[in-house]
């Protein structure tokens, strides 16, 4: 399954639910975040880093972060399940999402990818499950794909005539249509109805191919065509598809080998030798190549071409025999477990778990074997597996060389914390709280008294007061109290003055008044956060010395939980290599018995070409 889509479903599972805030027409949906640690979740996602992204998801679902996104966190939580392969427990959690008010495209959507990641995984029962759920809303393109997986789940299980009656009522002319046609060819024919098949391979093996992939169906097509055709006592009627199928192309030593027989059975052992010979030359891993090595001398022993025969044997056996001597030193060379260690060399860990795909393979002569495992689904699930192992175990490598970095930063928060205490200690009994809440009391005693008597020069400010002040000095000067006209005059405008300035504090008393009222009121409301904060700050340096102590036990309970984790995964992954090895290896040894058994062959057969050669010499005599 290609990459983009996998990330095209988690992205579908994650949006689908999501608030739809109002944008601008034409412009992309944002995606509103509300609780940050969702955020740096999906962060890690975008950057498909999907190990970290898990990890994250589930401390903040421990710690009750995601409020704001829980259903979508559990879909996105799901998607990366399904990232790693891990299908059963994505199942659980969309089984249990999907069941509410969801989307029916996003949930046929979800159990189609999931019947197919099951499918490749050959959990049949699974596939078929998933598929069940399906209803009527998919797109045209994955619904098309889901009708060709339910016909593959058929065939696998060998139901052929269910995958028989699906296929025949495909309708189309799209590529579907042609993988849809192969496999309703190969149900027919392996239901035993080679008749049927013909006609319908046929039709595949001359189509006009537009990209590779089709190509490669065309191939396809033509081999299990002619070879149908030759299981069938048709050789004649064999060479035609078999000849179709391109000479570069991945099925073209099949075809040579099976093109060499139809001619064979033909009794045209001359015209046999062209496509063997081409064989000759080819890697000689491939089945069809060891074949030809044998028919080869098999044809010109028919032609009465002793002496050639013979020397192919013996060049068949001396080849046999020293691949199986490289398939040996390769087998050793799996079974110390160093090969796939150097899969992981040279192909960097990462979080990308069902998406990762091999690069390169590790250089050396053991490598060419490789290309023929790596073909088979089990091998490449059971690399990815033995890889997300090894990914596993260094996180818990670095997590457990974390563990002294925690330790001591807990330390050094605790040393910080030990020398800030006692001038936080000293600062908190120097702060009177107390005398200032009832310096405010005071102060809002006073005022009332003020607003009561209407003492307007109580709330003066420094220059009015300073100027009643003279005011009321002039008025006590001696020489104001003569008798004389010049006296009465100055005492007038003293008059006048102060006439004026109790005007206008008069004037500006309520205002005043209020005002200073206010700035009481915001005082007061200062010390009540000031002693709430005292008391959370009393608070704080009662339970710092607790909460040190927990992280401490936190830190060390931590160690012996990694210890456990990395014995437990070094016994997993100590089986995942022994799967592998035994995959390997078995595929090694079925590859040496194979050469083993053409290498027996081919002396029976030069023993009887030099047994007949003794008998003419002996009849001559």
């Amino acid at each position: 399954m290609p990459h983009c889509r996998f990330i095209v479903l988690a992205l579908c599972l994650t949006i689908a639910l999501r608030p739809q805030p109002a944008v601008a027409e034409g412009g992309p949906d944002p995606i509103v975040v509300k609780d940050p640690h969702y955020g740096e979740v999906l962060f890690h996602f975008y950057q498909e880093d999907y190990f970290p992204a898990i990890v994250r998801l589930l401390s903040a679902q421990q710690q009750a972060q995601l409020d704001e996104h829980a259903e979508q966190a559990e879909l996105l939580l799901g998607g990366l399940y399904l990232s790693y392969g891990q299908h059963r427990d994505a199942a659980g959690i969309f089984e249990r999402l999907l069941a509410g008010s969801v989307a029916p495209e996003i949930r046929d959507r979800t159990w189609f990818f999931l019947a197919k990641i099951r499918h490749q995984r050959g959990y049949l029962d699974d596939a078929q499950a998933a598929l069940d759920n399906l209803g009527d809303r998919l797109p045209d393109n994955l619904r098309r794909e889901a009708q060709m997986l339910q016909g593959q789940i058929l065939i696998d299980g060998g139901r052929y005539g269910e995958a028989i009656a699906l296929l025949q009522s495909w309708s189309g002319n799209t590529e579907w249509a042609s993988y849809a046609r192969f496999n309703l060819g190969v149900a027919l024919v392996r239901n035993g109805d080679v008749a049927a098949a013909v006609s319908i391979l046929d039709e595949i093996g001359n189509l006009n191919p537009y990209n590779e992939e089709l190509a490669a169906l065309r191939d396809k097509a033509n081999l299990a065509l002619g070879y149908s055709l030759l299981k069938d006592d048709q050789p004649h009627a064999a060479k035609q598809p078999l000849q179709r199928v391109r000479l570069e192309g991945p099925f073209s030593n099949k075809a040579l080998l099976g093109v060499g027989w139809a001619d064979i059975e033909l009794n045209n052992y001359r015209r046999a030798l062209v496509p063997w010979m081409e064989l000759r030359g080819r890697d000689l891993l491939d089945s069809a190549v060891q074949e030809s090595m044998l028919a080869i001398p098999y044809a010109l022993a028919k032609l009465d071409s002793v002496s050639q025969a013979a020397d192919h044997y013996l060049n068949a056996i001396e080849a046999f025999y020293e691949e199986a001597s490289r398939i040996d030193r390769t087998i050793g060379f799996i079974e110390s477990g160093d090969i796939f260690d150097a899969f992981l060399t040279e192909n960097p860990l990462d979080g990308a778990g069902w998406f990762w795909r091999l690069e390169a393979l590790p250089e050396g002569p053991e490598s060419r074997y490789l290309y023929h495992l790596l073909a088979t689904h089990e091998f490449q699930e059971g690399l990815k597996n033995y890889r997300d192992l090894s990914y596993l175990q260094r996180n818990l490598d670095d997590w457990e060389r974390s563990i002294d970095v925690y330790a001591g930063m807990l330390e050094t928060r605790r040393q910080a914390y030990d020398e800030r205490l006692p001038r936080v200690e000293d600062a908190l009994g120097r702060a009177d709280l107390d005398g200032m809440v009832e310096r405010k009391l005071e102060f809002d005693a006073v005022l009332n008294s003020i607003e009561q008597s209407n003492d307007y020069l109580a709330l003066a400010n420094e220059q009015e007061f300073e100027m009643w002040g003279a005011i009321t000095g002039l008025e006590r000067a001696p020489a104001l109290a003569a008798d004389i006209p010049e006296a009465d005059e100055v005492r007038n405008k003293i008059r006048l003055l102060k006439g004026v300035l109790q005007w206008q504090l008069e004037r500006e008393f309520k205002d005043r008044l209020w005002r200073v009222r206010r700035d009481l009121r915001e005082s007061g409301e200062a010390l009540v956060e000031t002693q709430r904060s005292r008391r959370k700050i009393d608070e704080t340096m009662r339970n710092e010395p607790l909460r040190f102590e927990a992280f401490r036990q936190r830190v060390d309970s931590l160690e012996p939980r990694i210890e456990d984790l990395q014995a437990r995964l070094a016994g997993v992954k100590a089986e995942q290599l022994a799967f592998l090895q035994s995959i390997a290896v078995g595929e090694l040894q079925a590859q040496k018995q194979r050469l083993d058994s053409y290498a027996v062959q081919a002396r029976f057969a030069l023993a009887a070409i030099y047994d007949a050669a003794a008998t003419v010499g002996e009849a001559s005599r």
